[in-house]
């Protein structure tokens, strides 16, 4: 029993650890054959979301990033020809409508010719020029700063002077889909100031064009922005900060404004329909299995999420819930053709451009 100890049970080990790194390395060298499936045969397929219209609330209120501005001096005019009389106010704080100084104007009269009835003889009497003095007003409360001399000559609608008013406003810009969004807000807007007192109600809401340098087109070279760039800001948006609000000039602020809200009206999301402002397309799918067929819709408002439908569609109705992804070559256009695309804009093209964006860009 000792010497199979000894012998036999090592040297069986040493066989089999001998057998296994044998098949390993076959198995390195070779690989394990085997029998390749059949051939795999698709099974799914690609169906399009069909969703049904309802209806809901849409409050289109649009947040826009702006910042504290010191409102700029306002212009005092001259309202007369003549010459400066009199400067009452300079560089002092005066209020609404108050007189600064004084415009004196003279008009020639004709002289009096007087005949004598016996001789013929003709006495020509020289008269006064009319004088009429007229006052000018600062056109807003704050500091006065008048910038001409007295017997200084002036003309009507040249600037005498300026008011700083010394108060602040918040400004910001717009893209082309915040301005679609807020045409026709006025009023009133809710704004909050970074690290600043609670939110607060601005006056005075104003919406213009961009300030210069800022707007894409042809204030920017003609530089058209392609998918995937920044937007660009085509508006601006200005309100006034209340006096009691303490604020200062440079501060980050936000401005919100609200432009409506309707409620119980038929909506879609944004992303099934051609279009967010006033006009777009949807895809109607009348019954299962039935190819979709484009209708035109009337818009009305947005949250940005969602699109309230005016006209053209009705609760219960069935929809894409995306619009179709065309192959970018139907209709003439080819969504690769960049330089195509900006030579349109160069050339004034706009309904190349807007034929370019609606298929290209949704």
């Amino acid at each position: 029993m000792g010497a199979v100890r000894q012998y036999v049970f090592p040297t069986a080990r040493i066989v089999i650890w001998a057998v296994i790194a044998a098949a390993l390395v076959v198995l390195a060298l070779k690989g394990a054959e085997l029998d390749p499936p059949d051939a795999l045969q698709p099974t799914g397929e690609i169906t399009e979301a069909v969703i049904p219209v309802e209806k809901g609330s849409v409050t289109n209120a649009v947040t826009v990033p702006a910042s504290v501005v010191t409102d700029p001096p306002v212009e005092i005019k001259a309202t007369a020809d003549g010459v400066i009389a009199e400067i009452e106010v300079d560089d002092a704080k005066v209020g609404k409508d108050t007189r600064v100084l004084w415009i004196k104007s003279e008009e020639l009269v004709d002289p009096v010719v007087d005949v004598d009835a016996e001789t013929g003889e003709e006495t020509v009497t020289e008269q006064e020029p009319k004088v009429t003095w007229t006052s000018a007003l600062a056109p807003v409360a704050g500091t006065v700063d008048i910038t001409v001399l007295k017997d200084q000559a002036v003309t009507v609608g040249e600037v005498i002077g300026t008011v700083s008013p010394g108060t602040l406003s918040v400004s910001g810009t717009l893209t082309a889909d915040q301005q679609y969004r807020l045409v026709g807000a006025t009023g009133k807007a809710q704004v909050t100031l970074k690290g600043g007192p609670a939110p607060f109600t601005c006056t005075g809401l104003t919406i213009g064009e961009a300030p210069a340098g800022e707007s894409g087109g042809e204030s920017a070279g003609m530089e058209v922005p392609m998918a995937g760039a920044p937007d660009a800001a085509t508006g601006a948006v200005h309100c006034s900060i209340p006096r009691k609000v303490k604020a200062f000039s440079g501060l980050g602020a936000e401005i919100e404004i609200t432009n409506g809200n309707a409620k119980d009206v038929v909506v879609v999301p944004i992303s099934a329909v051609l279009g967010t402002s006033q006009t777009g397309r949807v895809w109607v799918v009348k019954e299962e299995g039935a190819e979709p067929e484009p209708r035109d819709v009337t818009l009305g408002l947005t949250d940005g999420l969602q699109v309230e439908v005016t006209k053209g569609l009705k609760a219960g109705e069935q929809i894409l819930e995306f619009t179709p992804v065309d192959d970018g070559t139907e209709g003439g256009v080819d969504c690769d053709d960049s330089a195509a695309y900006d030579q349109a804009a160069m050339d004034g093209d706009m309904d190349a451009v807007r034929a370019f964006e609606e298929e290209c860009f949704g």
